[in-house]
Parts: structure tokens; sequence; C-alpha cells
């Protein structure tokens, strides 16, 4: 009889010294292969070289690892990398390195497809067929540190969880993921250098904030005006500007950290004088940053990037107000690695 064997990396480090003490062997066993599953991201029990074979055929009968597998890797003429990524049920997400002169970037994915419905995006367009577990989430940043070291000579610097999928809407999973991605028994990174993006689900941006999280906050605003937001991001109707402003206001009262809000100027969307200042009054309540991101197109030409002038009026009227911007200028754009762009074509 063939039963389903359990996914190891699903137990907590107790769990696996209390396994190994009831098939009669030492707790430090549960260490041993605990510290091979997350700090060296072993992919087989035969990796695992420093315990029995017997003890590892034991675990083979008893457990798998659901390890990804990078089914596709793209590179871009900028060095940005693309990585199409094999889950254990044969889905597929993607992932993008993102090299800058002093520092690498990974852009993670949290969903398979999206749970929201924004019109601008290609990732809206798949659906949502599950959320990622926190060990897959884990593993496409190990292969995108593993790229930044072979291609650009230095560690992962900087995780966003700007990939496929609402990260507040697999948050449970999220947040063990960036447990194991900071913990020294895992990747040891910086919460500090970890943002996570969303495009503002307002009662679980106050659960991060009463769970006293350490990463970053962006969240993915395009305007500031109901009607608009709604006709792009037609959630918005659910949770609309004031909620979201309540408990990004709840947020900063609570973690006192800046936040960000990642804005695309269209052509005929939101390029007018009045889009801008209804962002200048949104941003008010609390330090801000504006990161003014270029559009990639998906296709179908509805969602065309508005002209210089309008990115410039943007910035001259945000600066005035002393509100931080920065354009950020769109990487692996010829390989479909750009923001709003991953959607499985490959």
């Amino acid at each position: 009889m063939d039963i389903k064997k359990k996914d190891i990396r699903a137990l907590t480090k107790e769990q696996l010294r209390d396994f190994f003490v009831k098939e009669g062997d030492k707790a430090f066993r549960g260490n041993q292969v605990y510290e091979w599953l997350w700090s060296k991201s072993a992919h087989t029990f035969e990796d695992m070289t420093n315990i029995s074979k017997e003890t590892r055929q034991m675990l083979q009968d008893n457990f798998v690892i659901n390890h990804i597998k990078v089914d596709q890797m793209q590179r871009s003429s900028d060095g940005t990398i693309k990585n199409a990524v094999r889950l254990h049920d044969g889905l597929i997400v993607e992932s993008v390195l993102i090299p800058a002169k002093n520092r690498t970037t990974a852009c993670v994915s949290s969903q398979v497809g999206c749970s929201l419905d924004c019109r601008f995006c290609a990732t809206a367009r798949l659906k949502r067929m599950r959320n990622l577990n926190p060990d897959e989430i884990y593993d496409q940043v190990v292969a995108i540190d593993k790229e930044s070291r072979l291609y650009h000579n230095r560690p992962l610097s900087n995780i966003v969880f700007m990939g496929m999928g609402e990260p507040l809407m697999n948050y449970n999973n999220v947040l063990k993921a960036i447990d194991k991605i900071t913990s020294p028994e895992g990747l040891a990174m910086s919460p500090k250098r970890i943002v996570v993006s969303t495009s503002g689900v307002p009662k679980m941006i106050k659960k991060m904030a009463d769970d006293d999280v350490k990463f970053k906050l962006a969240v993915s605003l395009h305007s500031a005006i109901d009607e608009i937001r709604t006709s792009i991001m037609p959630f918005n109707a659910t949770f609309p500007l004031a909620d979201l402003r309540t408990a990004l206001e709840y947020w900063y009262a609570k973690t006192k950290n800046r936040i960000t809000y990642e804005y695309v100027v269209w052509d005929g969307i939101n390029d007018t004088k009045k889009d801008i200042d209804a962002l200048v009054k949104f941003c008010k309540f609390a330090p801000s940053k504006v990161n003014l991101i270029e559009y990639n197109p998906i296709d179908d030409g509805e969602f065309q990037q508005a002209n210089s002038k309008a990115i410039d009026m943007y910035v001259s009227i945000l600066e005035k107000n002393n509100i931080t911007v920065t354009v950020r200028r769109s990487r692996g754009k010829d390989i479909d690695a750009a923001c709003g762009q991953l959607a499985n074509k490959s």
C-alpha cells in the first residue's frame, strides 16, 4: 500500500527531533536534518552526507522533499534573469533576479496566478490556482542567490514580494517563508532588506502591524481617486481608498515605518494634475515615498505608458510637496520579466 509521504519541510525542528526520538534515535539527529533542509538547502536525502545510509533510507521511506526545479532560465540583455519555476505538482511560477550596480534583488512569487483582478497585469489573467508553501517561496530565493553568485559574483542582497500573486492573500505562508529567510538557521537575511508589496488588503495590513513584522511595506496604488482605481483594479470596490488609508495610518502608528507607493502613470487614465493632487493628499498622513514605475504593455494595447511630460509633472509636484519620488525604469522587458508581465508564457 502506497501511503502518501509527508513533506518533511512542513515539520518544525521540534517535530523533527521528536520523530527521531520516537524512531529510537537521538534528538540531535533532527537538528542535523533541519540544517540540511534549510541552511544547506538539500534537494534529496542522499545529499545529507553526515547521516548514515540507514537513516537516510528511513527518511526516504517516510518523507519527501518537495523541492522546486528551475525549469527554464532566461537572461536579459540588461543582466536580469527570469526563472520559470516548476513546483512539485507540475504547476509553474516565475521569479526574477534584478541586478543593480551594488545590489541584487530577488522578485519572488507567492501564489500560482493571483487572487486579484488588476486589469493591467498579465498575472491577474491566470486566476489563482493555489497558494505557495513557505518552502516553495524559500526555494525561489535560494535559486536566485545561487544565480547572483554565479553570474554577478555577489550574494543576493534584497527581496521583493512583487512576483505572481497577492502576498497578503497567502499571509501565513509568506510570513513563515520570511521567518526562515531571516532566521540564522535559514538564510540569515535582514528583514529590513525585504519588501512585501500589496495591492491593499486593509485588514491584513492591520494584522501585519499587530504581528510586529520587521520587513518593509509597499502598496501598489496607481490612483488615489476611487473611481479611477476601481476601473483599473476592480477589487478597490471592496477595499476602497478610505479603508486602505485607515489601515496604513494604523500601520504607521504601530511601526513608524515609511510607506512606499508603487505607481504607474498611464496615458489618458491617471496623467492629469487632478490625479497628482489626489496622490499628494493621500501621501500626506504618513512619511512616504513614491516609486513611479515604467509601464510594460501586456499585448492588447488598452494601457499605454504616459508621456514624459506627465511623469515630469508628477515628479515636480511631489517634490514640491516634500514627498520622496523616484522614477523606476523597467528591467528585463525583452524576456517579459518586468513589472506586471509575469504570466508563464513559457
